[in-house]
């Protein structure tokens, strides 16, 4: 399983990287810049106002779906006519909720058109999830892979059109950003229905009632978990517009958005992890396999990241902001160096979370998800009227890092590893090492000849970056004998 897991890992890893920073820095940023942060935030607003409705869409099937297959392959022709039935009317009922909830706020038409698309693309982007669930139940994770980035990659194709190809006349539109989305997850969608079709033997779509009640029952406690934590990841934007003056709860979403981007950039990386573990920790569980090893190697990899990406970003947040925005600097830099911390925290909820999940604990995940809303709509309307988008940046990081240290106790009650002082100890010279690291390379500016003066700073965030990875080798968190060990094991 390790050798499955790192060398899928690795796949997962370069196409996602390969395509998802040309959408994030190339179109998605692009699109801020030309349609300007206040157009951008009254779009963040509402595609945020969707997300808070996505647990209609599924219900917690997905992630069911995803435990179930991985340890009853056989179930997919039994259950796939009849879940699809369910997505669909699921689809329709998030919908109207999201309409009729949109219509109690006394939202615009303005804001109604746009909401429309987006709550299209939530059903469609559900779909898609649904479908690769069945594909990676089946271990398919080469298949998998290549549809992680596909809708990325169309989108790519789409908007570099409209934005380079000379195509329009007219200066670009937020709605044009929101419309190539669409066709890119129809696209997607369809070719994994393919997939999952001739997996299945689909033949046709069938509604059984019993079978839709224990669906449904079976999977209510996923439901409720991605509820809670749809809602304190996403409730910020939302509380930032419907609390602040028009204008500048607008504006305020625009910023926040421009310091949330990058931490959302490192959060599908970390998120790759839980694709690949919430199988794999669930077929090895099911077969009682000890998998105190695999958390420790999946946690080794993505915690030492986090290190290194957080605090890096951190200690040059306001070079990279200056690099990638044009308005609103000072503000953005303060959002993204509290934001960007937090990165450490989500990547620890992804391996521990995952490892509950996969173990069926979700009545502890869902006490522990429901602690963090709380924090999190309280500190939120403490701090936004005090300090706006700065507010809401630092609930979201007392709140990641609460779920983190939570899940990571529960974790141990439940599976009683032995603790590990030694590691622990390693883990703490490395953070230590890493801010040392970034300290001195910002705080002394090398001139470099192949870089001009005002972008002198890369070079010196690239020596630390490689500083960083030269300390994990020698504290030993990073062995390159032991990986060429596990890659070299028999499937």
């Amino acid at each position: 399983m390790q050798r499955k897991f790192l060398t899928n890992l690795g796949l997962l890893l370069f196409l996602n990287l390969l395509i998802k920073p040309v959408w994030i820095f190339g179109i998605d940023l692009n699109v801020q810049r030309i349609v300007g942060v206040g157009d951008y935030g009254f779009y963040f607003v509402i595609l945020n106002f969707s997300f808070l409705f996505n647990i209609i869409l599924d219900l917690g099937i997905t992630n069911f779906n995803n435990r179930n297959i991985a340890q009853h392959n056989h179930l997919l022709n039994k259950h796939f006519s009849g879940i699809l039935v369910v997505k669909l009317l699921l689809g329709l009922s998030y919908i109207v909720v999201a309409f009729v909830v949109a219509l109690i706020l006394g939202y615009s038409a303005e804001q109604f058109r746009l909401l429309g698309w987006l709550a299209l693309n939530q059903f469609l982007l559900s779909f898609i999830l649904y479908l690769r669930s069945n594909i990676s139940g089946f271990m398919m994770f080469k298949t998998d892979s290549f549809l992680s980035v596909l809708d990325r990659l169309l989108m790519i194709l789409f908007c570099g059109m409209l934005l380079w190809g000379h195509v329009i006349s007219s200066p670009f539109r937020i709605e044009w950003f929101v419309y190539s989305q669409t066709l890119a997850y129809s696209a997607t969608a369809a070719i994994a229905f393919l997939i999952v079709v001739k997996k299945a033997r689909f033949r046709k779509m069938n509604w059984n009632w019993p079978f839709f009640l224990m669906i449904i029952k079976q999977s209510m406690p996923f439901a409720l978990l991605v509820l809670l934590m749809t809602l304190y990841n996403r409730l910020d934007p939302v509380m930032l517009e419907s609390m602040l003056p028009d204008k500048m709860g607008n504006e305020q979403a625009g910023i926040y958005a421009s310091g949330f981007r990058l931490l959302d950039a490192a959060n599908m990386i970390a998120y790759l992890f839980a694709v690949l573990l919430v199988p794999i920790f669930s077929k090895m569980i099911k077969k009682k396999q000890s998998i105190e090893h695999m958390l420790k190697l999946s946690f080794t990899i993505i915690i030492t990241l986090a290190i290194i990406v957080a605090f890096g970003l951190f200690f040059y947040s306001f070079e990279v902001i200056d690099l990638l925005y044009d308005a609103h600097i000072e503000a953005s830099t303060e959002v993204f160096q509290l934001l960007i911390l937090g990165f450490i925290a989500v990547s620890t909820t992804y391996i521990f979370g995952t490892l509950l999940t996969a173990n069926g604990n979700l009545k502890q995940l869902n006490i522990i998800a429901l602690v963090g809303l709380a924090i999190n709509f309280g500190l939120n309307y403490l701090l936004i009227p005090r300090l706006l988008a700065s507010g809401s940046a630092i609930s979201s990081l007392i709140t990641q890092f609460t779920m983190a240290v939570l899940q990571v106790i529960m974790v141990q009650r439940i599976f009683k590893f032995r603790i590990n002082y030694r590691y622990l100890s390693t883990l703490v010279l490395f953070i230590i090492g890493v801010v040392c690291f970034n300290i001195l390379s910002s705080a002394y500016i090398i001139h470099w000849p192949f870089l001009p003066d005002g972008k002198a700073w890369l070079g010196n965030f690239g020596l630390m970056l490689l500083s960083s990875v030269l300390l994990a080798v020698f504290l030993r968190l990073w062995s390159l004998k032991a990986l060429l060990n596990i890659l070299h094991q028999q499937r």
